[in-house]
């Protein structure tokens, strides 16, 4: 059995960060085919249903890079891997001699719908608020005041953004840290800007892949992704490949080098590869 793993941003997403059409009908041709496949990408549960919510995508999905698991289906979320208290202590420090604000991605397991809090304090930059205003506001997440993060939250990963130069140092810092991992790259605000998402180090889209691999009895493994953050899923798949707009790390890593992802890139692959 194949099973297909799916990056979305600067993957399976346009620069527009939406699946085209053209790739829609790929998907509905997989499916049509028997062939399974699902996403496994950095957002959050509620940012990446925001891009994928008009395409089926019937199994198990894998957000926060590798931290939660949802079975669409049984609509169960399984979270492995969170930050523990000393880690955030550590991430917010950091963020904090840096002038950063850090954004604490939680997920509400109480809550009928496993809402998705963002905590975080007042904002000390443009990017920033324009990150609240612009991206927050167009996603389910719940915004709440630093002050009122829970004693025993779900915390999936801290995010923040700035100035390029100093989140590539705190992204420095926080790798070479005990537990934790990060993940960097140019943010779409502008090249004199940088994201960084900050996780524990065993949270990990591989380990998520793997999981999935055993209880769906997949045979051969097949993933597409363009940044650092999949090199994990790379390492334990049969099949990887990464779109021409990729980092050279991962099109080192990969199988082979596709057609770039604003130009359905993957779902012409897959059309050859599957001859669909």
């Amino acid at each position: 059995m194949d099973l297909i793993f799916f990056d979305l941003d600067g993957t399976l997403l346009n620069k527009s960060s939406q699946i085209s059409s053209y790739t829609k009908d790929t998907l509905g041709l997989l499916a049509e085919n028997d062939i399974a496949y699902t996403v496994a990408t950095g957002r959050t549960m509620h940012s990446a249903q925001h891009v994928i919510q008009d395409t089926p995508f019937v199994l198990p999905h894998i957000y926060n890079n590798g931290v939660a698991i949802w079975d669409p289906t049984g609509k169960a979320l399984t979270l492995e891997n969170l930050l523990a208290p000393n880690e955030v202590n550590t991430i917010l420090s950091c963020a904090k001699e840096n002038n950063i604000t850090p954004f604490i991605n939680t997920v509400d397991l109480a809550s009928d719908n496993h809402e998705h809090v963002i905590y975080h304090s007042a904002p000390m930059h443009r990017v920033e608020r324009e990150l609240i205003d612009k991206y927050f506001s167009r996603t389910k997440a719940v915004l709440e005041s630093a002050e009122r993060l829970p004693l025993h939250a779900h915390i999936t990963n801290i995010s923040m953004i700035g100035d390029a130069k100093v989140i590539y140092e705190m992204y420095q810092q926080l790798n070479a840290t005990e537990g934790l991992i990060a993940y960097s790259g140019p943010a779409i605000e502008g090249e004199e800007y940088r994201w960084m998402d900050v996780h524990h180090t065993l949270a990990n889209k591989g380990s998520a892949v793997e999981i999935l691999k055993s209880q769906l009895g997949a045979t051969n493994i097949i993933c597409f992704g363009d940044s650092d953050n999949d090199i994990s899923m790379f390492q334990f798949a049969d099949e990887a490949y990464a779109p021409s707009n990729a980092k050279q790390m991962i099109k080192e890593a990969a199988t082979s080098v596709i057609g770039h992802h604003d130009e359905d890139g993957i779902a012409r692959f897959l059309r050859e590869r599957f001859s669909l």
